[in-house]
């Protein structure tokens, strides 16, 4: 027997059998027919006995697991594929939300034992601050190793211990630039939602406009962090200019 996926020459588009489209699109075969009952796959044409499977059920089929290993739920994307359905307006939507997040997290994650940090931090550093430091997101427990999510963040902080810094007095700190960090990025979110998105949300939009928000998103990335990084830069400069005025007054 030959291959069992056959090419349409006049529309160039494949054509499957069941259990060749299943492991193209590296799902299981029943999972076909309980995606077609809660319909989210059309039904396949048939010819005889035969059932042939196109490349937009293989599109289809790959946008499913996508969204599933998103977290969807079976439910949750037959909504999405009722709305945007239309002119192929999910994938579409996907590839925004794609460049909507790729590039603001940037970070190079440091792996070590926990010897290995003890070694670096001293014996200072207890349980709790290990505990506590996951509990913020820092790092992440996995036996004998502990992975931080960023070398900068890791170098920054080893660098205040050094100066003499409580490790949990650090964390106390990270919990603060946290919060506030959650509260920029709630207020910039916020204007872009307003003002360059719209009140009718992202259904009503062509591929026009969701590719002026994505190059609207490109640009905000470099000017949120310019901002930030500017005006905690002259915070800190009026800071320490007090706090050395003030020490200089008491050594009078």
């Amino acid at each position: 027997m030959g291959s069992q996926v056959e090419q349409d020459v006049s529309s160039g588009s494949g054509r499957y059998r069941r259990e060749d489209v299943a492991r193209a699109a590296g799902v299981k075969v029943r999972n076909l027919r309980y995606y077609q009952e809660r319909g989210l796959l059309p039904p396949p044409r048939r010819e005889g006995r035969i059932a042939w499977y196109s490349d937009e059920h293989l599109a289809r089929l790959r946008l499913i697991s996508e969204l599933l290993g998103r977290g969807y739920t079976v439910n949750g994307i037959a909504e999405l594929l009722r709305a945007w359905e239309e002119g192929g307006g999910l994938s579409q939507l996907l590839g925004f939300e794609r460049e909507m997040t790729r590039d603001w997290i940037q970070e190079d994650p440091v792996t070590l034992t926990r010897a290995e940090l003890r070694e670096l931090f001293g014996p200072t550093v207890t349980a709790e601050d290990t505990r506590r430091a996951a509990e913020l997101g820092y790092v992440r427990i996995d036996g004998d190793r502990i992975t931080h999510r960023s070398r900068r963040l890791l170098e920054a902080t080893l660098a205040l211990v050094r100066q003499g810094v409580p490790l949990a007095e650090i964390l106390d700190a990270g919990d603060f630039v946290q919060a506030q960090a959650a509260a920029l990025a709630d207020r910039f979110v916020g204007l872009f939602r307003r003002h360059v998105i719209g009140a009718e949300g992202l259904e009503g939009l062509s591929a026009v406009q969701l590719d002026h928000i994505s190059s609207a998103v490109a640009a905000l990335r470099p000017v949120a962090g310019e901002v930030v990084a500017t005006e905690f830069a002259r915070a800190m400069g009026q800071r320490v200019e007090a706090e050395v005025a003030e020490l200089l007054r008491g050594e009078r």
